[in-house]
């Protein structure tokens, strides 16, 4: 199996909807995001970004994302939307729906953490960072540039340096790379398009019919402070998560605010 990236291969594999894509594959970077966000104002189409290694990886809050060379697949996709920045809060969610079904058809169960975690037993397996700029001709139009993060294996040594117990999926690590890559760009290019139509509507119900705290107690945190404590009861068309507490249901925006089960 290939589990080197290979731009013509990609390319080749593209669908219909992932041939409105750009490839582009580099050995090493610091950060894909960066990369495509510094070169925002210079885009002209859709670009997917992807690197064997990533040296200065994020992850929401600017929190590190940790990586070993080969055990992660790490990329980013810019994408050009005519809508306004408060309209793509729900792309995160919309994003992790995306990743989860693609893993679901390839045989690796998933649930999905609002807001934009993707869970495998529980334990963080993808994480996503999005990240948005100006359009520099269209005043009424957005760049998203959109980080994902794929554990495949991950050593014990990482674990450990990372903190806290992580997923990973074995089974795709014996993927072709080329091939998983393409599966996920065509997935992504199909429901960008979806959700530039329809918006985060479209992907409400696939969210949370993968939701992994359905009906569970958790607490809202926000920099170590609990904000709110109740039952998880899904999300709206906004991508907000409702909330039942016993002061009533309450509507939680994203942010940089963690969902944890009440212990």
């Amino acid at each position: 199996m290939n589990r080197i990236f290979n731009t013509s291969q990609i390319l080749l594999l593209r669908d219909h909807y992932g041939s409105q894509v750009d490839v582009e594959v580099v050995q090493e970077t610091g950060s894909t995001n960066a990369d495509l966000l510094a070169r925002i104002h210079h885009l002209y189409a859709p670009v997917l970004r992807v690197a064997e290694s990533q040296t200065a990886g994020r992850g929401r809050a600017g929190r590190v994302w940790h990586s070993v060379p080969g055990g992660m697949l790490t990329f980013s996709l810019a994408w050009r939307f005519t809508k306004s920045a408060q309209a793509l809060s729900g792309l995160p969610l919309a994003i992790g729906v995306v990743i989860a079904e693609v893993l679901i058809s390839l045989g690796v169960p998933v649930q999905l953490k609002w807001p934009n975690d993707v869970l495998k037993e529980n334990k963080k397996l993808a994480g996503i960072l999005i990240e948005t700029a100006a359009d520099h001709v269209d005043d009424d139009a957005m760049w998203a540039v959109i980080g994902i993060g794929l554990n495949l294996r991950v050593p014990d040594a990482l674990e450990v340096e990372i903190g806290q117990a992580v997923a990973d999926a074995p089974w795709l690590a014996q993927m072709d790379r080329n091939l998983l890559l393409a599966h996920l760009l065509n997935a992504l290019a199909r429901a960008l398009g979806e959700f530039q139509q329809q918006g985060f509507a479209a992907f409400m119900m696939r969210w949370n019919a993968l939701h992994a705290y359905a009906g569970q107690a958790v607490k809202i945190v926000d920099r170590g402070e609990v904000l709110y404590e109740g039952a998880a009861l899904g999300v709206d068309e906004s991508g907000c998560l409702l909330l039942q507490t016993e002061a009533g249901q309450v509507t939680v925006l994203a942010g940089d605010v963690s969902l944890r089960p009440l212990s």
